[in-house]
C-alpha cells in the first residue's frame, strides 16, 4: 500500500473556495463552527486534526468570510508588543496555522489584543490546545476557554467523493474500479487526491491511455519509486 504520494508536477496552487469543500461526517461540525461566526462564545476557535484532513481549506473559507489575515504561528516570533498592537489594529480577524508553534507570550498578547477589539482568532493545529505543552498559565487558561473542534481524516466515502470531483473538474472519466482502487491504496488526504488525479490526467494524455485501474496502478507505483529514492 502506498503510504505517501509525492509527485513533482508543477501543479497550480489548490483552490480553497467554499464550493470546492466536500462535506462529510468528519468535518461537518467544524464547518458549522465556521458558519456560526461571528457568534462565537470566545475570541478564538481552535481547529485541529491530522495532516490532510482539510483544516487549511476550512481556515481559508473562514478567512474569506471574516476578511481575515492568514499567517503561520512562527510569524509571531520576534514580534514585540508594538508589532502585535499594529497587527491586531489592522486585522479584523486572523487565522494562525501551526498555532502550536507560536511563541507563547506573542500568542497571549495577540489573543488579549484581539479580545479587547472584539475580534477573532482561528487557531489551526494538529493537536487541540489542551494537548499543547503550554508553560504560560494565563495563555493555557484562555485557550481552555476557547471552543475546540476536531476534523477527522477523510473516510472512504469522502475520499472517493473528492477524487470524483477532481475528475469532474478536469472533465475526465475513470473506468470501472479506478476510484475504489485509489481510495484503498493512496494517501488519505484531499491534497493527495488532487495530485493523483492530476498525475492520471497528465499520464493518460502523454501515453494516449484511458484512465483505467492499470493506469492508476502505474501512477501510484511511480509515486512510490520517487519516494524510495
Amino acid at each position: 500500500m502506498v503510504d505517501q504520494l509525492t509527485l513533482e508536477l508543477g501543479l497550480p496552487a489548490p483552490t480553497y473556495a467554499r464550493e470546492d469543500f466536500v462535506v462529510s461526517a468528519g468535518n461537518r461540525d467544524a464547518l458549522a463552527w465556521i458558519d456560526r461566526w461571528p457568534d462565537w462564545p470566545a475570541p478564538a476557535l481552535a481547529l485541529n486534526g491530522p495532516s490532510g484532513c482539510g483544516k487549511t481549506h476550512l481556515g481559508r473559507i473562514w478567512a474569506a468570510r471574516a476578511n481575515a489575515v492568514v499567517m503561520d504561528g512562527t510569524d509571531l516570533e520576534n514580534k514585540g508588543v508594538p508589532d502585535l498592537v499594529a497587527l491586531a489594529s489592522a486585522s479584523p480577524a486572523i487565522v494562525i496555522d501551526h498555532a502550536d508553534r507560536a511563541p507563547e507570550r506573542g500568542l497571549f498578547h495577540l489573543y488579549n489584543l484581539m479580545r479587547e477589539r472584539g475580534r477573532h482568532l482561528l487557531l489551526i493545529s494538529e493537536a487541540p490546545p489542551a494537548h499543547w505543552n503550554i508553560e504560560l498559565p494565563d495563555l493555557a487558561s484562555r485557550l481552555r476557554a476557547a471552543p475546540a473542534v476536531a476534523v477527522a481524516p477523510p473516510d472512504d466515502e469522502l475520499l472517493g467523493s473528492i477524487i470524483l470531483k477532481q475528475l469532474a473538474d478536469r472533465q475526465l472519466h475513470a473506468g470501472p474500479g479506478v476510484v475504489q482502487y485509489l481510495v484503498s491504496h493512496m494517501e488519505r488526504s484531499a491534497d493527495a487526491a488532487r495530485r493523483v488525479v492530476a498525475a492520471l490526467d497528465q499520464r493518460a494524455l502523454a501515453e494516449g491511455r484511458e484512465i483505467s485501474r492499470s493506469l492508476a496502478t502505474d501512477v501510484l507505483a511511480d509515486a512510490t519509486l520517487k519516494e524510495d529514492k
